[in-house]
């Protein structure tokens, strides 16, 4: 029988463009088109990118023919990777799969898309590549068992990530399924991320999923020059799934592949703030618009979440509602439930308006999170969330929301897509310049060489 891991090399290695079905592929281009808007306005706004490239520049690593969004310098495939992978996931506006409790494209696009630089490759293997990542990402997570995962001080993203990474950039410096074993087995030793940034909103959670980008890709280069990788790098006794999870569960780990696409379940922000707010936030704007609530006539609000969400953004109110930094306000559902009850929305910016607002960070203290049984029974198919919301004069209006916008039943259609895009990259690019990255990206299957289309992300083609 065929073991776990040489079923993930045989997947990755044997997927083609044309194999792929059509709604894949369209899909996953929206997919890449939502994170480079991310990764273009992480690289000017993103409070931890100045020192992130800073210390690529100490390290000599920017000397490259490879691109950072946003950038016109040339960097090391290396540097990019890393530098990329963490711009990602800088601003937490990055897609999320809610059973897998984890993000995708972060670690895996980076990889990609520094891979292509190195080869030259086409749109099209950029897209194929991708999915590989998705793929083998998303189902490693859901084998590890997300909570169980999370209780040990794991952060999915991260250590699923660097072996997706390795997968998916494999894929593109034409690995052969030993290869890509072999690439598998060699990023099982990079796999971390721990979830101590939690503490004190330190920027660690950015950085390592740039560094599950950067581990990806030098483990695949490794594998293609020749360098042996363990086997049974998932299954082993030594392996993934062992040594991450107290509760693994083996069968996930290769479920359905090839016939089930888990491509299709990921989901999309439409607030930049942890996934486990969502719902909450939504159901906060439909009562608002509802009720004609305003802020100043809220008394306070209770916000339920599934126990995984509330460990993560509601654990405890006293320092949920006290957030300090931009990560603090990520994290803070009651923070970001006040953000929403002021302005009826949360965008990027309000992060640097109203974490110095007093209004607002009155309001974060009237609100308080708990684990709401009826989210939690929804969980983790959905990131459910529910609002009650108490008025000074007595009214108390509640709504539970069990899917969020974004999520792959209430997904975000093109139009939406491109305003998230050109929000984000407004301020650095010129509409005719969004224009043409964005239909590039939208049209990436045309392209014969990816370099062409990330020039267009600084503006200068």
């Amino acid at each position: 029988m065929t073991g776990t891991t040489r079923q993930l090399a045989e997947f990755a290695a044997g997927l083609t463009y044309d194999k792929l079905p059509a709604e894949i592929a369209a899909r996953t281009k929206l997919l890449i088109l939502d994170v480079a808007g991310i990764m273009v306005r992480a690289r000017h706004d993103a409070e931890s990118t100045a020192s992130l490239v800073s210390a690529v520049e100490r390290l000599g690593q920017v000397a490259g023919n490879c691109s950072v969004l946003g950038d016109g310098r040339g960097y090391t495939p290396m540097a990019a990777a890393l530098v990329n992978g963490s711009l990602a996931h800088s601003l937490d506006f990055d897609d999320t799969h809610a059973e897998a409790s984890l993000h995708s494209s972060a670690p895996i696009v980076p990889a990609v898309l520094a891979a292509a630089e190195m080869t030259d490759a086409s749109g099209k293997d950029v897209i194929t590549a991708c999915i590989v990542g998705y793929e083998i990402q998303i189902r490693l997570a859901k084998a590890l068992v997300p909570t169980a995962h999370y209780d040990r001080g794991y952060h999915p993203t991260a250590t699923t990530g660097v072996m997706a990474a390795a997968a998916a950039a494999g894929k593109v410096l034409g690995l052969d399924a030993d290869g890509i074993e072999s690439a598998l087995g060699i990023a099982l030793s990079q796999a971390a991320g721990s979830m101590q940034f939690l503490a004190d909103g330190a920027w660690t959670k950015r950085s390592h999923v740039g560094q599950a980008a950067q581990n990806g890709l030098t483990c695949a280069t490794l594998a293609a020059e020749g360098f042996k990788g363990p086997k049974e790098a998932i299954e082993g006794k030594w392996g993934f799934l062992h040594s991450l999870s107290p509760k693994a569960d083996l069968d996930k780990a290769a479920a359905n592949l090839g016939d089930y696409w888990e491509t299709m379940a990921l989901g999309v922000k439409p607030y930049p703030s942890c996934r486990y707010t969502h719902a909450a936030m939504d159901a906060i704007r439909q009562l608002a618009d509802e009720h004609g609530i305003a802020a100043d006539d809220v008394d306070s609000a209770t916000i339920g979440v599934p126990e995984t969400g509330w460990k993560i953004v509601g654990n405890s109110d006293a320092e949920k509602q006290n957030p300090k930094s931009i990560v603090d306000g990520q994290f803070s559902m009651p923070f970001c439930a006040a953000v929403v009850l002021r302005t009826g929305n949360m965008v990027w910016d309000d992060y640097k308006t109203h974490l110095s607002d007093a209004d607002t960070l009155a309001l974060a203290k009237r609100v308080s999170t708990v684990v709401d049984p009826e989210a939690e029974a929804a969980f983790p198919d959905n990131m459910a969330g529910k609002a009650t919301i108490r008025m000074k004069t007595g009214e108390v209006y509640e709504r539970f929301v069990e899917i969020p916008k974004g999520e792959p039943a209430n997904f975000m259609n093109q139009a939406e897509f491109r305003a998230k895009f050109d929000g984000l990259c407004a301020p650095y690019l010129s509409e005719e310049g969004m224009e043409r990255f964005s239909c590039a990206l939208l049209n990436l299957e045309e392209a014969n060489s990816l370099r062409s289309v990330l020039a267009l992300s600084r503006g200068d083609a």
